[in-house]
């Protein structure tokens, strides 16, 4: 029977089509199975990944070049996680492990999922690690969340490798996947706890929406940042240009270990402060004679901070490149608080304060009258005493102003300040920078409180001044608050001859090629004769007073003479209780040699019994200290005899420093077993302030200190409580990219596992 036309047509098109269809499949065979890897591989070498490379960041040294903090190279083991998850996918027909998570689209709340990354780690990367005896715990929610929000950068997985793990990723070529060992810049601060509250440290960026060039790299390897201090106020010179690199992928989707181009990342500027690293070295170590307080040391030629230290302390290097989570709030737990810069926190200066107010009277033009201590003077209802009569002494009789800052008599400067005048006490007060910060680019410096009538009516509306709020002020007490760093330029300003500098700790920043980028001069702040209308010998007065307070019988700061050297200073001691406890607040402001000062010192020691009991002695200890350094520096070496014995070797000027431990115990009394030159009478600890004018807490300095903190592992992430891998596909999936078979990963796991 012959075929119709239709059905020709029928069969000759079925034909065609089953012939095109064959083409096609062979074609498929061709390219999928003959020469799959052929194109694959041809595919892979045309992909690059381009990687942000974190810039250096300059160095932070001391005025005489010593560094105080440095780079060191870490090697740490990164995660790139949409690595992990491509790869899985190429390998598996595009499927992927999912979770579920509660997020947001246009800010409506919505269930939502992702490629479950954390079960790829766990499951298949760390068994690998733990056969080589690296793996260690991780915290798998923040792995997650982590390539929810933050893809594009690397999860840190271990930091700093150690020689042997290094050693050990070295000699085995993991093959896995988004799994790579990095080599960065990190923080290092040479001397340990060494200056810590002025340097601060670094962490990670906080916020990715401020990262201008987050979206010019696959893979983004942000920057370390200021956090705290120095490094935060001096950022944007210390930070560098990062650098980039160009990788290249395999077949496999892997990234190969060459790279194909890079551009090296420039280092930032280095940072000179005014320190004096070996100025500072002593002082912390005097100041560890207690627990709780600060000193700063002045150059009172040009205002320079050589020295400013603050017990307890803590060592930056914990924070580097993270701190861990228990770390973090050990720290913020201790009642002492580390953390906290006492030298630029506002406390009551007590009897120190009878300096500015010395200073106030002269140029009131009552600097020449004299007053009369009979025990006390009353104002209003209220009897004021003096020292003299809490501790059952004869009083002070008719005085003048130097003798009446000698024997730091309170009646005396309870009239003093009265026939001067709150307003030119204030004057005064502003003049010397109290009241205000001092321009240090440190954070959370507290301003102090400069009391006056306006004061008085924002802190208490229904209060009204009086005489006894001038008594008071007059003393240190009441309302006055006032750091350590301006108590030191006070002392500065005196010792100078009455000009007050801004205290400088900038010396200058300078580039990589040499280039100065800034240099800070000197700033005076007042000049008191040029500006204020004293002179020479009103301001004298008040030097010779101070001398009076160290050199002569009678005077309160005995303990802080020193051989060969004219120290003249002030003591004070503030009343304070801490929770029911006396926890008062002494204080010693100094500065020598008298005619030619080079050196000006403030003591602040929390729970003390009096200023010139144990801040006198740790200043003094200060000031011998450093003398004897410049006389070291000004001794030229002699070669030794032939046969003399071998000079041993010298104290280091500068070394590590371990966190100065902090405590609540109550000092009475410090002498370093120093050799005190005689007078006729030392009554080092008579100044011990007064009962009824107890002070305020104070203005503890306030940092917003955000430090990168490094969560504790949780269920999920710790490996020695890892159940085995379950048989799932990803078995399959690892093994191909380890080149090994499944048997490799049953093998007996190394001794070192943890």
């Amino acid at each position: 029977m012959r075929r119709t036309g239709p059905a020709l047509r029928f069969v000759f098109v079925g034909g065609v089509i089953i012939l095109a269809l064959s083409g096609l499949v062979a074609r498929l065979w061709m390219v999928q199975i003959a020469h799959g890897a052929e194109y694959t591989a041809k595919t892979g070498s045309t992909s690059r990944v381009t990687v942000r490379i974190p810039a250096v960041r300059g160095e932070i040294l001391d005025r005489n070049g010593i560094p105080l903090v440095q780079n060191r190279a870490s090697f740490d083991v990164d995660f790139y996680l949409p690595d992990m998850v491509t790869a899985y996918r190429q390998s598996h027909n595009n499927q992927v492990p999912k979770v579920r998570y509660r997020g947001t689209v246009r800010n409506m709340p919505k269930d939502l999922e992702e490629a479950d990354v954390a079960r790829i780690v766990s499951e298949q990367i760390i068994p690998r690690l733990e056969e080589l005896g690296v793996a260690q715990d991780y915290n798998a929610k923040r792995l997650q969340i982590h390539y929810r929000n933050k893809s594009e950068i690397p999860f840190n997985y271990m930091q700093d490798l150690d020689f042997e793990r290094m050693a050990v990723l070295s000699e085995n070529n993991l093959g896995l996947p988004g799994v790579t060992v990095t080599k960065k810049p990190v923080r290092q601060y040479v001397y340990g706890s060494l200056a810590a509250h002025l340097l601060g440290y670094v962490g990670a960026p906080g916020n990715l929406d401020k990262l201008d060039d987050i979206n010019k790299f696959k893979f983004y390897e942000p920057d370390m940042e200021g956090k705290a201090q120095i490094e935060l106020a001096m950022n944007d010179y210390l930070k560098g240009t990062p650098g980039v690199k160009i990788l290249q992928r395999d077949a496999k989707g892997q990234i190969m270990r060459k790279d194909v181009e890079i551009v090296e990342p420039k280092q930032g500027a280095n940072v000179y402060l005014t320190l004096d690293a070996r100025i500072q070295y002593i002082a912390e170590k005097a100041l560890r004679a207690v627990g709780r307080g600060a000193a700063v040391v002045i150059d009172p030629n040009n205002g320079d901070v050589l020295a400013m230290a603050s017990v307890p302390s803590y060592d930056p290097n914990k924070f580097i490149p993270s701190i861990a989570a228990k770390d973090w709030l050990e720290l913020n737990k201790d009642e002492t608080n580390p953390l906290l810069n006492r030298a630029i926190s506002a406390y009551a200066p007590g009897s120190t304060y009878k300096v500015p107010i010395g200073l106030a009277g002269l140029r009131a033009g009552v600097g020449d009258k004299s007053f009369t201590c009979t025990g006390g003077v009353t104002y209003g209802n209220k009897y004021m005493m003096c020292w003299v009569t809490q501790k059952h002494l004869p009083p002070h009789g008719t005085l003048r102003l130097s003798d009446a800052l000698k024997y730091s008599c309170n009646a005396f400067f309870y009239q003093y300040g009265n026939a001067t005048g709150i307003d030119n006490i204030v004057a005064m007060g502003n003049m010397l920078g109290l009241g205000q910060k001092s321009g240090l680019p440190l954070s959370g410096e507290a301003p102090g409180v400069l009391p006056s009538p306006e004061y008085l009516a924002q802190v208490e509306p229904n209060a009204r001044w009086s005489n006894g709020y001038t008594a008071n002020t007059s003393i240190g007490q009441g309302m006055v608050l006032a750091s350590p760093i301006q108590m030191a330029m006070i002392a500065a300003t005196v010792a100078n001859g009455g000009t007050c500098f801004y205290p400088r700790l900038i010396d200058k920043v300078v580039a990589q090629d040499g280039k100065v980028l800034l240099q800070e001069p000197a700033r005076v702040r007042t000049d008191l004769i040029k500006d204020g209308g004293l002179t020479r010998e009103q301001i004298e007065k008040v030097r010779l007073g101070m001398d009076k307070v160290v050199n002569e019988g009678g005077g309160t700061a005995g303990k802080a003479r020193i051989k060969g050297v004219e120290v003249a200073g002030k003591t004070g001691t503030a009343q304070f209780w801490r929770n029911g406890i006396k926890d008062n607040h002494t204080w010693f402001i100094c500065f020598a040699p008298y005619d030619a000062p080079k050196y000006a010192v403030c003591v602040l020691v929390q729970g003390a019994k009096s200023g010139g009991g144990v801040a006198a002695p740790i200043a003094a200890k200060i000031l011998e200290d450093t003398f004897a350094l410049d006389k070291a520096a000004d001794t030229p070496a002699e070669p030794p005899a032939p046969d003399a014995e071998p000079t041993p070797t010298p104290a280091p000027l500068v070394a590590w420093l371990d966190p100065a431990a902090g405590n609540f115990n109550q000092v009475e009394s410090i002498d370093f077993g120093r050799d005190i030159p005689a007078a006729t009478t030392v009554t080092a600890d008579q100044d011990t302030g007064t009962e009824d004018n107890a002070a305020p807490a104070g203005q503890e300095s306030q940092v917003a200190a955000a430090p990168s903190v490094r969560d504790e592992a949780d269920e999920g992430g710790r490996v020695r409580n890892r159940q085995s891998a379950k048989p799932s596909g990803l078995e399959k999936f690892f093994n191909f990219f380890r080149g090994g078979d499944k048997k490799k990963k049953e093998s007996t796991p190394s001794p070192n596992r943890r």
